[in-house]
This record gives structure tokens, C-alpha cells and sequence, in this order.
């Protein structure tokens, strides 16, 4: 399956201008820092029991060890990941990505909130959860910034 994001997307001519490539470029370089610990603690936690405590879990132990932007990158790389690779088990990362949704105060950046939205648009409507995210990190920015 191939990804939902990147430049290549096809964007509706009423869609908000595109993200400055700098800007993704960034985000990108972020999701990969975190994505081996986040790869690594999703597949530990799909082995184990994915429904115990999450502060019990791989991916609640790497939650705690990041600061507010290290979990904005960590929430960005699982948001996406979950949609591109939807029709594979993805449990584990929904919990994370909802984990990371009740978090209120993380600092999220009115870019960061238009790319997660603008992977939540491309996903198939089916994708449940897919406004989860960036639901909630919009909740905390101004409405006037953000598209429509």
C-alpha cells in the first residue's frame, strides 16, 4: 500500500495552499527520529498483551521518555503510520495515537495540525480514528489558523 502523504498527493483545487516543502521536510526528519523506538514498542506491545495499562507498555514506557515535541513527532510518525498501513493490525497504534490525543498542552503548531488533517483527508473514509489526532491538537490552537 502506498503512502497517503507526501508531495505526489493529489489536492483538491479548493484544498488550503500546500505546506511549505521545508516545513514537511521537518516533520519527516522528526517522525524518523522517534519511528525505530516507535516501531520497536508497537511490535513489542502487539507480542504482549495490547490490552494491559499503557503506562505498562512499550509504547507507554516511550511516551514517558519523550518531552512535549519528541511526543508531537512520536503522535505525527503513529497518526500517519496507522493510516498508511490501516489494513494491517493496527490496535496498538490507534491506543498510542489516542494516548497521545489526551494529552492537552503539547505545543502542536497550527503546520503540524494542517499536515495530520491533510493525511486524515487522503485516508479512505473507512479509516476509523483517522481525525483523532489532529482533533485534538486543533483543539488547542486558534481556530482562526487553521483551514476550514
Amino acid at each position: 500500500m502506498g503512502s497517503v502523504a507526501g508531495p505526489g498527493r493529489v489536492e483538491a483545487r479548493s484544498a488550503p495552499p500546500a505546506l511549505d516543502r521545508a516545513v514537511v521536510q521537518r516533520f519527516y526528519d522528526r517522525m524518523r527520529a522517534v519511528a525505530p523506538a516507535a516501531v520497536g514498542a508497537i511490535e513489542r506491545d502487539r507480542a504482549d498483551d495490547p490490552g494491559g495499562a499503557f503506562a505498562d507498555t512499550a509504547c507507554g514506557r516511550l511516551v514517558r521518555s519523550l518531552d512535549d515535541a519528541g511526543l508531537r513527532a512520536l503522535g505525527m510518525w503513529a497518526h500517519h503510520w496507522c493510516l498508511r498501513f490501516y489494513d494491517d493490525d493496527t490496535r496498538v497504534g490507534r491506543r498510542l495515537v489516542a494516548e497521545i490525543a489526551g494529552r492537552a498542552g503539547l505545543g502542536w503548531t497550527a503546520d503540524e495540525v494542517r499536515w495530520m488533517l491533510g493525511e486524515s483527508y487522503a485516508a479512505p473514509p473507512t479509516v476509523d480514528d483517522r481525525f483523532t489526532l489532529p482533533g485534538a491538537a486543533a483543539s488547542e490552537l486558534d481556530p482562526a489558523v487553521l483551514p476550514e
